[in-house]
């Protein structure tokens, strides 16, 4: 009999990505791959050669202007208010595993109900998870619906999970895997220690897709114009929800700055964020080009500097492309990416702490100061991509590892 393995990712795009070469690898080991999550990823999952399983399906999920913020605080009151339903459809499946992206709480409430191994997919870089649970209650977005908090109670005291809170979609790491979406190198002693039993997963595409494209054969937006500093800012997707002012200042700051540089050109991406006509035509300057949404990994094959946030799967595709990095940390495990990528002479920052106000003047100077130390940053990005690569060369031991867990 065909062993079978459940995972689980909630609507998360950066989370899903991460996922599909796990999907690839566990369908190419023979297993009977089930993924529950949204309908969206359907296709990507079908693709891989997995079962999509329609999470939402008939199962609501916490909406609306007084639903729970910070946006993954919904998932716990998903997990608490449809658990028993999941759990029941998982259970007719006879998984020998459970796969779960972190954020999915009703993937480990499935794993835990069913008694069998749990490999859970660490979301984010070097993050302390008590320490960001603790956060999280004086953070200034977050508001807790009374749903939410029922739901936390329902999985403390009916299903056995004791320590759930509305920010258990920050989980411990499993003490069976932790698959964790960074070369080795990223961590201090210390904090691998902190996630044992650990294997270092990375959070690149399949390998099958690391050389599909070259520089200028991609859907790249820079157009034909010519030699000059090509400069590409994207924020991601998820700062748009609670921090649209604040972006949408950062990248007029991008514009502004490229524009009083002769011959250079830059690429705005507006990570598919629902943003005005006025609003997107206000960032546009000669030589900027705003842009909705973006082919990220192609364009990063075409851009001299990427303008980021350091988000885990942003910040790797360009070390991956050998693209220098400015820092615009928003915040989550940002700041503290932002910092290693600093010190491993990847990026330069932009700004001091989190969010705050960048000046036109500001991007120039860090621009400058790219380019005066390109020869030294170029010798460190090589060698970072190194570390990647040795990664995703091991893959392949680590998808045995996880297939024997069941």
């Amino acid at each position: 009999m065909t062993r079978a393995a459940a995972v689980f990712c909630m609507p998360e795009d950066g989370h899903f990505q991460r996922l599909r070469p796990l999907l690839d690898g566990l369908v190419r080991r023979g297993l009977a791959v089930h993924v529950f999550t949204h309908a969206r990823y359907a296709g990507a999952v079908r693709r891989a050669g997995a079962s999509f399983e329609d999470l939402f399906a008939g199962r609501e999920m916490e909406a609306g202007a007084d639903a729970s913020l910070p946006v993954p605080c919904r998932y716990v009151t998903f997990a608490g208010e449809h658990g028993e339903g999941v759990v029941r459809d998982v259970a007719r499946l006879a998984p020998a595993l459970v796969v779960n992206d972190a954020f999915s709480v009703v993937g480990r409430l499935a794993a835990a109900s069913l008694g069998v191994p749990l490999a859970q997919l660490v979301a984010g870089h070097a993050l302390d998870p008590a320490a960001t649970r603790a956060a999280l209650v004086d953070d200034p977005r977050t508001r807790v619906s009374p749903r939410c908090r029922e739901a936390a109670s329902l999985l403390r005291e009916r299903h056995g999970i004791p320590d759930a809170s509305p920010f258990s979609y920050v989980p411990d790491p499993s003490p069976w895997l932790n698959l964790y979406g960074e070369p080795a190198e990223y961590l201090t002693e210390a904090e691998r220690t902190a996630l044992e039993p650990v294997a270092f997963f990375g959070s690149l595409p399949p390998a099958a897709e690391l050389g599909a494209r070259r520089r200028g054969e991609g859907l790249g937006t820079f157009g034909d114009g010519g030699p000059g500093l090509r400069v590409y800012a994207s924020l991601g997707t998820v700062v748009w929800r609670y921090w649209r002012s604040v972006a949408l200042a950062a990248l007029g700051a991008v514009a502004e700055a490229v524009s009083t540089i002769p011959g250079a050109r830059a690429v705005l991406s507006l990570g598919g964020a629902a943003v005005s006509a006025a609003e997107a035509a206000a960032l546009a300057r000669p030589g900027v080009t705003v842009e909705g949404y973006v082919d990220q990994w192609s364009i990063l094959h075409e851009a001299d500097v990427f303008v980021t946030h350091h988000g885990l799967s942003s910040t790797h595709e360009a070390i991956w492309h050998r693209v220098p990095m400015l820092s615009y940390p928003m915040f989550w495990d940002q700041p503290a990416l932002a910092a290693r990528c600093r010190e491993l002479g990847l990026a330069l920052p932009l700004v001091g702490s989190p969010r705050e106000p960048l000046a036109p003047g500001r991007v120039g100077e860090a621009l400058g100061a790219l380019a005066g130390r390109a020869e030294t940053t170029r010798a460190r990005l090589e060698e970072a991509r190194a570390w990647e690569l040795r990664t995703v060369e091991r893959r392949e031991a680590v998808l045995d590892r996880v297939a024997s867990l069941g």
